[in-house]
């Protein structure tokens, strides 16, 4: 198993880190869409909605429309709408629960997760015309939150964050999580040798107290995206939301918490950026 996760960790490495390296958009967008359009059908089959990859394909259409035909529009609403999204009907679905499959409640929360991940993706493009390391820069909050939460809920993980969604998060891991997101974004917004990076931009702007209030949220919108995904698996009966990775399970596994933090962040980069 562990190899089968280097491997296929390896492949995408190899073809993602030279589009970045040299900022060649035409292969980023291809790229994206790609990965996109696996989200959509791994989406689409963990809400049961009849032929998956039919929707797929007309989602991936009306993105590749976004991303190439339209010059990238204003993002503010689809941002603002995304953030509305996690506030009003996706946190508070963790404790509610989810509709029956049945149920019309399960069709409108279908369209409303994919435009959640449609907002996901439409940030990434955002970001990365902004600068690849910009964009590599949101994306390390979640990757370190991850990492710190992990191996701070192996090693002090007592209390169950939430066990009827994910039984193998706590509270501790949590906060190691925050924590390591807190430290290590310090260090990358004091460096001044990586260029401009979010952290930094963000401590420029808004001080310590934006800076920590702004990666708090983030941190805990991570661990939400991570509960959400986990939520509508364990309702759908799926351990992962496909095996197209290898190792890794689906690409929703592998973007669910990036899912409600790239708007935020995005959004949060068009304030720093007003005068």
């Amino acid at each position: 198993m562990l190899k089968t996760r280097v491997i296929t960790a390896l492949i995408l490495l190899a073809i993602l880190l030279p589009i970045l390296y040299f900022d060649f958009f035409p292969a980023f967008a291809m790229a994206v869409l790609v990965f996109f359009a696996a989200s959509a059908w791994e989406c689409f089959r963990l809400f049961k909605s009849p032929r998956p990859a039919v929707w797929a394909v007309l989602w991936t259409l009306a993105f590749a429309v976004i991303l190439f035909y339209s010059g990238m529009p204003s993002v503010r609403s689809l941002y603002m709408l995304c953030v509305a999204l996690w506030v009003i009907r996706f946190v508070p679905g963790l404790r509610v629960g989810l509709p029956p499959f049945e149920a019309f409640a399960n069709r409108l929360l279908n369209g409303s997760y994919m435009v959640a991940i449609l907002g996901c993706f439409v940030a990434i493009v955002d970001l990365f015309h902004r600068a690849p390391l910009y964009l590599l820069s949101v994306m390390a909050v979640v990757w370190v939150a991850d990492i710190g939460a992990y191996f701070a809920g192996k090693g002090f993980g007592r209390h169950k964050l939430a066990p009827g969604i994910s039984p193998g998060k706590s509270w501790e891991g949590a906060v190691g999580g925050w924590l390591a997101v807190l430290v290590i974004s310090a260090a990358v917004a004091m460096s001044v040798g990586l260029g401009e990076t979010f952290q930094y931009r963000l401590f420029e702007r808004w001080g310590w107290l934006g800076f920590v209030a702004v990666l708090t949220v983030m941190a805990a919108a991570s661990v939400v995206g991570d509960l959400f995904e986990s939520q509508l698996k364990r309702r759908a009966g799926m351990k992962d939301s496909s095996n197209l990775l290898p190792g890794h399970g689906g690409v929703l596994d592998r973007i669910d918490a990036l899912i409600p933090v790239l708007p935020l962040a995005a959004l949060i980069d068009l304030w720093l950026a007003a005068p």
